[in-house]
């Protein structure tokens, strides 16, 4: 899954429109407008991010309205906590070395 979820991410007018959403629901034009990119061009966008399960949408009367699932960054955010918890005790050994408190090895 994180393959998939970073493959969507890769691209900066995903990444552009996932944060967009994390401020709230969007129309497809509101996504489409600042990149200004054709509204059939978003809809591929939106469909990757749909298909890695990042974002939803749903109509509402004839517009497509879209929002992020934040229940699936769940995956991401474990990465990153369990890479910071590495490099933080890594820091923290190294500390240790150099103020003379490990015991060398």
């Amino acid at each position: 899954m994180l393959t998939t979820t970073f493959g969507a991410l890769a691209d900066p007018t995903r990444l552009a429109v996932v944060g967009r959403l994390s401020r709230g629901d969007a129309t497809m034009g509101e996504l489409a407008e600042p990149h200004r990119i054709t509204p059939p061009a978003m809809t591929k966008h939106v469909t990757v991010l749909v298909d890695a399960g990042l974002v939803s949408r749903r109509r509402v009367g004839r517009t497509v309205v879209c929002s992020l699932r934040p229940e699936a960054f769940a995956e991401v955010e474990q990465w990153v906590g369990d890479l910071t918890a590495y490099w933080n005790s890594t820091v923290d050994r190294l500390e240790e070395l150099l103020r003379g408190d490990g015991d060398g090895h």
